[in-house]
């Protein structure tokens, strides 16, 4: 192999084997949270008036009588194959459920997301280019109302608006969890404007303060000096490297998108992974709770991990730091 492409591979390898250290730390400490939940399940499932014997019997049947380390293997293993489990209140299997929800999930994530950090990228760096000036000024005023009002707030407004006021969207999900996508399309809009809108308004602030202190720099001055027009300033140099400070903002917000809509489904009634957590947490469905809260960690390290690959890609001095150290 190449040596200058040896260093890379191995800083990437170790990236991903973090990675993966990470999600099973994460479902290590899930699995005994949940297990440490005061009260038994098989006792709660069937009731005060339920018999020791049948309280023994079930308690057989979920493993419950296992060894906890035993128990946690055979789950661990269960959920690297998407198999989570059997739900305690409904007797089917978690995985189907949660491929739906995540599903639903993804139908507002993913055009918030596309949308959100394009839009909120180019309005950080006009923001960062033009410091001082009108433009800057009410993006950065827009920015900090819109983060500083609750999104069950923004949720609520565009509701009004957009399905009372002028009835163009529905305002809730009715079907619930037996929606198709097609029935849920219509009802994709405005949780996807809420989320886009919390997301943007967090990026643009990093993209613009990223971009005030690229464009003060010395190669930026001697860029100008050369004779370069401001537009090649800077989409040429300053934008690369005012978006590496900006990669982990814009990973949180994109994992938050993914895996923390809770609030904003509830308001619309929306059938994803929010909105089956808080079922599963009021029914203590446990198996559930396990699942999502795994999934959610692992979108975590994923949006993460994608961060770190895109820095090293557009910033070779993490590379050859790397490569001086070794």
């Amino acid at each position: 192999m190449n040596a200058s492409i040896a260093p890379t591979v191995l800083l990437v390898l170790r990236r991903l084997a973090t990675a993966l250290l990470t999600v099973l730390l994460a479902s290590l400490f899930v699995f005994f949270a949940v297990q440490a939940l005061p009260g038994d399940v098989a006792q709660q499932l069937l009731g005060q008036d339920a018999t020791p014997d049948a309280v023994a019997a079930l308690r057989e049947t979920l493993g419950l009588d296992q060894n906890v380390w035993l128990r946690y293997g055979n789950w661990l293993l269960g959920s690297a194959t998407g198999d989570f489990g059997i739900s305690l209140v409904s007797g089917e299997p978690v995985g189907p459920d949660l491929l739906v929800a995540f599903r639903n999930s993804m139908l507002i994530a993913v055009p918030a997301m596309v949308v959100g950090v394009a839009l909120s990228l180019t309005l950080g760096v006009i923001a960062g280019v033009r410091r001082g000036r009108p433009s800057d000024h009410t993006i950065s005023l827009v920015s900090l109302i819109v983060m500083s009002v609750p999104e069950f707030m923004v949720a609520t407004i565009l509701v009004l608006l957009f399905a009372i006021a002028i009835p163009v969207f529905p305002a809730v999900v009715l079907r619930g969890d037996s929606a198709t996508v097609a029935e849920l399309l219509p009802a994709v809009w405005l949780p996807a404007i809420v989320l886009t809108l919390a997301m943007a308004a967090y990026i643009v602030r990093t993209a613009r303060s990223s971009t005030i202190d690229v464009m003060a720099s010395e190669f930026v001055t001697t860029a100008e000096l050369k004779g370069l027009t401001t537009r090649q300033v800077v989409w040429r140099h300053a934008v690369p490297s005012a978006l590496l400070p900006t990669l982990n903002v814009v990973a949180l917000n994109v994992a938050w998108l993914l895996g923390g809509v809770v609030v904003v489904e509830n308001v619309f009634n929306y059938p994803g992974m929010g909105k089956l957590m808080l079922e599963s947490v009021f029914n203590r469905d446990l198996p559930t709770i396990q699942a999502i809260a795994v999934v959610s960690a692992l979108v975590y390290v994923v949006c993460n991990l994608a961060a770190d690959l895109i820095a090293l890609a557009l910033d070779p001095r993490l590379r050859t730091r790397r490569k001086a150290r070794s």
